[in-house]
């Protein structure tokens, strides 16, 4: 019977050492690095902790998605710049995907004009620095829009100007509440109605085509149910008042000129990614949908994009996590998204830079977690499923 090994020639007892050993020099690392930074912020005075989130800001905000003011707290700072980030990421991500996968479609058309068009967009859109395309969307484009009293106007309810862009605020009623609930049931009714199509389909090869019933369904009954409540919602109008507009909803110059800028530079690369997936769809599937007499746009969209997925989903996480990101250049123009709420005004005026920096980079850290997750639970969906 063969002797037993000593241990420091075994593997796995090798590998056990070697992880302990690394993950003690990292814990000691933060260790030592947690210490010193403490030990030198009491020599210099400065406090720690996070108390300073309930003391009054004393500065405003031009863009608020919940109720602030002056008299608001730190904490309250924190909270109106992440909103701030969420939504112009949130935006910039849908905008950028509808604009990469038409250009990316484009790319590949046979028509000629078509395809320089969308070529000439991405090499030029790439290869410009994003910061220089949003001082370019800001300082050449949108400051240069008319004075609020010589604005834009289209039709006495929409107005442009250097201000930003104001339209209409609806107001609800009191009884608008059935319509939320029409809303509701009819997104309801569409999740069963596609899902009974796809089974139809699998059953008896017969489709049914669900995107103008869901439209019909989406839009016809609530809106049957807003008519039969009495129409319970009004329209609040912006209007000029002194220097400015007020009422209404705003759009603010910081943050057109910011998602003009994401959208634009993130579409680039979202297009070639497109473009990647589909040539990665062996050209058979294309010949094999022309012999059944599909025309090419069912192709494209029942044949050749559902495969492409697979090859387009990676890579596209990878740019949503870029434009995320890349919204911390909001600072540059001036919006209050949360480098420049938190991480800039509020860490001036408290000193707490530890604190605030910390809470900072765990947000994008979770923001950045979260669009994996989903994109990552997404890709296993599309992903090939083994009988």
């Amino acid at each position: 019977m063969p002797s037993k090994p000593p241990p420091w020639n075994d593997p796995k007892v090798r590998a056990l050492v070697f992880q302990v050993l690394v993950s003690l020099v990292v814990a000691f690392t933060i260790y030592y690095l947690i210490r010193n930074t403490l030990h030198n912020m009491e020599l210099r005075g400065i406090s720690t902790g996070f108390g300073f989130l309930s003391s009054e800001a004393g500065f405003g905000i031009t863009q608020t998605l919940v109720e602030y003011d002056e008299t608001h707290t730190y904490g309250r700072t924190f909270l109106v710049g992440l909103l701030n980030t969420i939504l112009v990421s949130a935006l910039g991500i849908i905008c950028a995907t509808v604009v990469g996968f038409v250009m990316g479609v484009a790319r590949l058309s046979t028509n000629w004009l078509i395809n320089k068009i969308a070529a000439a967009y991405i090499e030029i859109f790439r290869n410009i620095p994003l910061l220089l395309q949003i001082f370019f969307w800001y300082f050449s484009v949108f400051v240069h829009l008319p004075r609020p009293r010589n604005s834009i106007n289209i039709g006495d309810s929409i107005f442009l100007s250097n201000r930003g862009l104001y339209v209409p605020r609806p107001v609800a009623g009191e009884a608008f509440w059935v319509t939320e609930v029409a809303i509701v049931v009819a997104i309801i009714a569409v999740v069963f109605l596609v899902r009974w199509a796809r089974k139809r389909q699998e059953e008896t090869g017969e489709q049914f085509h669900t995107v103008w019933a869901s439209i019909g369904i989406l839009t016809g009954l609530p809106l049957v149910v807003f008519l039969l409540s009495g129409a319970p919602m009004t329209l609040e109008y912006p209007e000029l008042r002194g220097f400015n507009f007020s009422g209404g909803i705003s759009m603010i110059p910081e943050l057109a000129a910011l998602l003009f800028a994401l959208t634009v530079y993130t579409g680039t690369f979202i297009a070639e990614t497109v473009r990647a997936g589909i040539q990665s769809v062996s050209h058979g599937q294309t010949e094999a949908a022309r012999a059944l007499g599909l025309r090419s746009g069912p192709t494209l969209r029942l044949v050749i994009i559902p495969q492409a997925m697979r090859v387009i989903v990676p890579p596209l996480t990878s740019q949503y996590l870029n434009l995320t990101k890349n919204s911390s250049l909001a600072a540059a123009i001036g919006y209050p998204d949360l480098v420049a709420v938190f991480a800039g005004t509020t860490l001036n005026q408290t000193g707490q830079a530890v604190e605030v920096i910390a809470m900072t980079m765990a947000v994008y850290l979770t923001l950045s977690l979260t669009i994996s997750l989903f994109m990552n639970w997404y890709n296993a969906r599309m992903a090939l499923q083994e009988r």
